[in-house]
Formats: C-alpha cells, structure tokens, sequence
C-alpha cells in the first residue's frame, strides 16, 4: 500500500483561486447570460481569464510601472519604453487582506489595492509605482505601501483647476514625474518617442470613441458591462494587444448596428453611470443594472469614460508643448470630485444624458469614499433641477448585499419603464 501525500496550500494559491473564482463568476455571466454575444469579446473574456485566473504575464522583460490612478500620463510611460499598470482594484479577496492594515471604514478599492501589495500576489508586478496625491486614502496608503518594500513617488496634484497657478504647479508635477522615470529607466525623453506614444495612445482613444457612438443608436449593439470590460483591459494589456482587437470589435458592431442588433428590449431604459469606478471583478452594481432590463450607455466615471474622453491637443510638436499638452489634458479635462468646485463633472453627466438619450442617472459611492459620498448631494440636486431621475446606492465589495442593491434597482427601472409609457 502506497502513501499518497498531500500538498498543502500556501495562502498565496489560496487567494489566487478564491480571485480565480471572482474572475469566473463574473466572466461566466458576460458569456452566457446575456442575449446577441459579441464574437470579438471573447479577446477580452480570454485576456482576463489569462491574467487573473492562470496568472500569465503579458510584460515579461518590460519595466512595470504602476499607476495608483488615470492621473499620471502614459504617454510618458510609454515614450520612456515603460509599461503602464493601473493597480487599481476589485478583488474582494483583497479587500480582506487590506483590512489588516486600513481602517475598516475606508474605501474598499484603496483596502483592495493595499492588500494586493500587502500579499505580493501579481501577475506582473510593478518595479516602481508613482500615486498623485488625488484621493486622500491613496495618498496615505503610500507609506503603508512602501512599507512592503516597493518603491513609490508622490506625484503632487492640485485640489482646483480653474487658476493659471494650478495649471503651472501641474506641468511643474509632470515635468518632474518625467524626469525621475528617465532617471529610473536610464532612457531619455526625446521628441520622437514622445510624439509616437502621443499618437498611439490617441489612436486608441480614438477608438473608445467610435464604440461610444455606436451607443447611441436606439439599437444599442454592446452592453455597458462589456464596455467596463474593455477598458479595464487597458489599465493592464499590451497596447498594440488592445488596438487590434478594439479594432475588430469596432468592426463588428458596425456590422450589428446595420443589421439592427441590440443587446437590450425595446422597452430598456438607458442609463448613464457614474460615481466610485466599477473595477473588475467588482461589476455588482452594473451587472445589477443590466440583468434588470436596463442598458448603459454611457458612464462619467475614471475606469472607462474619463480615462478615454480627452485627448492630448498639441499645436507645436516640440517637446515642451507636449509636456505642456499632456498635462493639460489630464488636469483640465478632469471631472475628479476630489476638486474643491467639480461644476465641470455636473455638466458633463446632464451632457451625457442628452446625448445618449438616457431615461436616468445611477449613482454609485463605495462606502468609505468620502469625496463620492459628499458629492452625491450636488449632483442629486442638479439631477432634480434638470428633470433626469437619479438612484444614489451605496455599496462595498461584500457579494452580501446583492438582493438589496437588486430590489432598489429593480424598482427604479420599472419606474423609468413607467415613465416612458406615460410619455408615449
């Protein structure tokens, strides 16, 4: 008789499957779930299924830098031969590992990101990360981070936009961002490798805008949940990866919006999302929405639409006009509620409803997102006044809270169905 032995788990295969198990729920649900698949998804489906489920790296030999938010430019990044990861998180796994060391009241995307680090546990880990001191929880959570032992530059960021004192204090921030990226990448930053990353990256703007008009047809071709997914392939994707194969998607949707296809009813309100960012897995809120019989077709938020909207707008291309143009597009084009006054995200919303004729605003704060959480009052307020329904939820990671969120959601879709009715 032979002994046959057992190997035991260590804690870092244990939270690889239980987020392999996060990633599959949720990716289970966008392939089967839902009506008129999209065959050019399955890129996407595939690429998240690789990277978080058999832990494939995509950026073997490439130096990893780590983003703490859409503030800090990638087209510097990727002018000085570096790869931009945005190592915001979703992972309820890592919520509860971040617990051990934030207060248990803080913003679950800020507990998640610190307890990813905590563990160490990355695909492709980052050789260096930079944090703008945007969110408050962030910016703290730097010290907890370098604690691990990682290395990480503050990257100041202005609390207001509208002066000509912050616009210069931001282009002093990314001048200096850039010079200590040289200095870690031992490359310098020239015209040419400027003005090709300037290029690529709008390129692939340019294509999360064509995907944008599509939604506004009355046959809605893709659904809000796959869009989420596409851009998040962006925090992390090799960026040609990505083109090529948002190039094909933009393709077939051209194809499904001649031919009529449409991922919702007849009767399906179309909603404009916006508040903390849906960051993958961590879909709960729109995923609720969308098996509800509701579309989204549009989103104010920095994990999709904020992140693509804007593009660099050079006049000179000269290397100093980039740099200028580069930090312009991220501090002016900005709808962060961390600004003092954000009557510019406001606007924005109200713009996005019109455009995309949508019937209702969800607004979404994770619980312990102060600045998310102070901001819904004015944005209720201005959604009142310009006739366009709103629903606020409050939500964590905990998977607990589905039949909650999903009897409020459920009401205020019927109620935007209703109204629809009452115009007719």
């Amino acid at each position: 008789m032979s002994n046959t032995s057992h190997e035991i788990e260590s804690p870092n295969e244990k939270q690889n499957r239980h987020k392999a198990m996060e990633a599959v729920k949720l990716l289970n649900t966008l392939r089967e779930d839902f009506k008129s698949p999209i065959l050019s998804m399955e890129y996407f489906y595939d690429l998240f299924e690789r990277v978080y489920c058999k832990h494939e790296s995509l950026h073997e030999g490439k130096t990893k830098i780590g983003t703490m938010c859409i503030q800090i430019p990638s087209e510097i990044i990727y002018a000085l031969d570096g790869v931009p990861i945005r190592l915001c998180n979703g992972f309820y796994t890592d919520d509860e590992i971040g617990s051990d060391f934030m207060p248990q009241k803080a913003c679950p995307l800020v507990k998640a990101t610190v307890g990813q680090f905590a563990s160490g546990n990355f695909t492709d880990k980052p050789d260096i990360v930079f944090s703008p001191t945007t969110c408050d929880q962030k910016t703290k959570a730097g010290a907890t981070i370098e604690s691990f032992g990682y290395k990480i530059y503050d990257v100041d960021f202005p609390r207001t936009k509208e002066s000509e004192a912050s616009r210069e204090y931001w282009r002093r921030s990314v001048k200096q961002f850039a010079v200590e990226l040289s200095k870690f990448q031992g490359k310098k930053l020239t015209k040419t490798n400027l003005e090709q990353a300037i290029k690529k990256i709008g390129y692939a703007q340019s294509l999360y805008h064509k995907i944008s008009e599509f939604r506004k047809h009355e046959f809605v071709p893709i659904l809000g949940l796959d869009v989420f997914l596409i851009t998040n392939a962006f925090f992390f994707d090799k960026i040609n990866n990505w083109i090529e194969a948002t190039e094909k998607l933009v393709n077939e949707l051209e194809q499904r919006v001649r031919n009529k296809i449409s991922v919702s009813g007849k009767v399906s309100p179309r909603i404009v999302y916006t508040g903390s960012p849906p960051i993958f897995p961590n879909y709960k809120i729109p995923q609720i929405i969308e098996e509800s019989d509701a579309i989204i077709v549009a989103d104010e938020t920095c994990s999709s639409n904020r992140m693509f909207n804007d593009m660099v707008a050079v006049d000179e291309w000269n290397i100093y006009d980039m740099m200028d143009s580069i930090s312009d597009k991220y501090l002016k084009g900005c709808t962060c509620p961390i600004f003092t006054k954000n009557d510019d995200r406001i606007r924005r919303i109200i713009q996005l409803v019109k455009t995309y004729k949508a019937d209702g605003v969800v607004y979404q704060a994770f619980a312990g997102c102060t600045v998310y959480e102070m901001e819904q009052r004015s944005v209720l307020e201005a959604m009142e006044k310009a006739g366009i329904p709103i629903l606020y939820l409050e939500s964590d990671y905990s998977p607990s809270q589905g039949g909650q969120l999903s009897t409020r959601v459920e009401a205020f879709i019927e109620s935007l169905k209703t109204r629809r009715r009452n115009k007719k």
